[in-house]
């Protein structure tokens, strides 16, 4: 009889270190964690729900923020060839800085009167200034400015500018623009400075791949194009007035966006000849995003050597394996590691701890539901043995352990609803009774499969739990 030590999972102290976190893997875990050090691929092995995507995060986890963008940027000589621009923090901050470094910030009090006027800061009847944001005078209580055709397109451009002249040291006259900025500043500039600022403001970018960003990417059940990347459709065909530019239309795929992190792709052997494409973008690092739809106006768009260097993290059941192309698990094997998930541990004292743990972690990261009592926490441990005799048949503790997050999260909503301060044996009782697959459900109420009609559907007639067979 294997002792438990706490009164209630509220005790258990639930580790920080989400590879500590990981139960009964211990081989997986140690292989991981080589992974982001040595940039390593991984292909996990074994039935669902035994913790594979839980050690892709702890993997993510670890690895380095991103240290690169990427944008698209629009092609002038060839707009169907967007271009590929990758900057670094430092190369955007610098650029931000240009972008405001020209011309010179003044006071409202030191531009001419008319200036302040049209710029927002003075009120034209009183002659009193305040906010810019302020339309009514608070002094004369008067509307400070009625702006005129000009002033209002360029309020709507978001740069609102007054133009004026002054005389230079040669005695010649030369245009002064007064700009207010995005700070609510009064920015003057010259006639050149003013063109400097414009062409630093101009460059067209999308940016497909921002610097603060995850790096774990899970892209199960992605599509072609979820995956690799698309040409946004324009019905418009990109007309210069009314289509959306090629550069805006633009998509990176989940390969892309993993760049500098984890892609991980559970049921690995769905993608079916997709992972050919998948095999050539961890190859070479790079991936042309084009339009997959040949009927798509960005069908003839081409944008080339878009970086995804990413580790791969992929994961499959066991009768899945001859889904996935030889080519793909030789990649896999010469650059990392083919692991086998377990799917029970041994009965023990050390892993009886561990679903304990477990349970106060499922019960901490839900969030809404209370903590399990010593007689929950027995009642789910004998569902552990249970699930291991039912499916492997071994007299051990399950490692299927989403069956039991499952009954978990359910006798926490049943305690809820009873308005208990813990959850008890009973909540876990019910919880198992009514958690049952389906299958069983109408094996009890019609004594058979035949009877409840489900045979007729392609079910087979198992005392098993369903999808809990690898």
């Amino acid at each position: 009889m294997m002792k438990i030590n706490y009164d209630s999972t509220f005790e258990v102290k639930v580790p920080k270190d989400p590879f500590q976190r990981i139960i009964g893997q211990d081989e997986a875990v140690e292989i991981a964690k080589i992974i982001p050090i040595q940039r390593r691929h991984l292909l996990l092995v074994g039935p669902p729900g035994t913790g594979k995507s839980m050690i892709a995060k702890a993997i993510a986890s670890v690895m380095p923020k991103p240290k690169y963008e990427i944008s698209i940027l629009d092609n002038p000589q060839n707009s169907e060839k967007p271009i590929v621009e990758i900057r670094t923090k430092e190369q955007i901050e610098n650029e931000e800085k240009n972008k405001k470094k020209y011309g010179q910030v003044v006071s409202p009090y030191d531009v001419p009167a008319f200036v302040a006027e049209r710029l927002g800061f003075r009120c034209k009847r009183c002659g009193s200034f305040s906010d810019y944001n302020e339309k009514i005078c608070p002094i004369c209580s008067a509307e400070k400015f009625f702006p005129g055709p000009f002033e209002r397109a360029a309020e709507q451009s978001g740069r609102p500018m007054v133009a004026t002249t002054r005389r230079s040291f040669n005695g010649k006259s030369e245009i002064i623009i007064y700009e207010r900025n995005e700070e609510g500043e009064i920015v003057m500039l010259t006639q050149e400075e003013l063109k400097k600022a414009e062409d630093a403001r101009k460059t067209k970018r999308n940016i497909i791949v921002p610097l603060d960003r995850s790096t774990f990417v899970q892209a199960t059940g992605a599509t072609e194009t979820e995956l690799l990347g698309d040409i946004r459709h324009d019905p418009y065909g990109g007309h210069q007035q009314i289509g959306t530019p090629t550069y805006l239309r633009v998509l990176p795929g989940a390969v892309h966006l993993a760049h500098e992190g984890v892609l991980f792709i559970d049921e690995l052997s769905t993608l079916g000849e997709v992972q050919r494409h998948l095999l050539t973008a961890m190859q070479e690092k790079v991936f042309t995003i084009v339009g997959h739809n040949p009927m798509s106006s960005g069908a003839a768009v081409r944008v080339e050597k878009v970086p995804c260097d990413f580790i791969f993290v992929g994961a499959t059941n066991i009768n899945d394996l001859k889904y996935i192309i030889p080519p793909f698990r030789s990649r896999i094997r010469g650059e990392g590691y083919e692991v086998l998930i377990n799917a029970w541990m041994e009965d023990n004292q050390k892993n009886v701890e561990k679903i304990i743990q477990f349970i106060a972690q499922e019960i901490e990261k839900d969030g809404k539901i209370p903590h399990a009592d010593k007689g929950a926490i027995e009642e789910i441990i004998k569902e552990a043995r249970r699930i291991a005799k039912s499916i492997d048949n071994v007299d051990a503790l399950t490692l299927r352990l989403r069956n039991l997050a499952g009954v978990i999260k359910l006798a926490g909503d049943l305690a809820k609803k009873e308005e208990s301060e813990l959850i008890e044996r009973k909540h876990i009782l019910a919880a198992v009774k009514i958690g049952r697959p389906i299958e069983e459900q109408l094996k009890e109420k019609y004594g058979n499969l035949w009877k409840s009609g489900l045979a007729d559907y392609g079910v087979e007639n198992t005392s098993k739990s369903g999808s809990e067979v690898a």
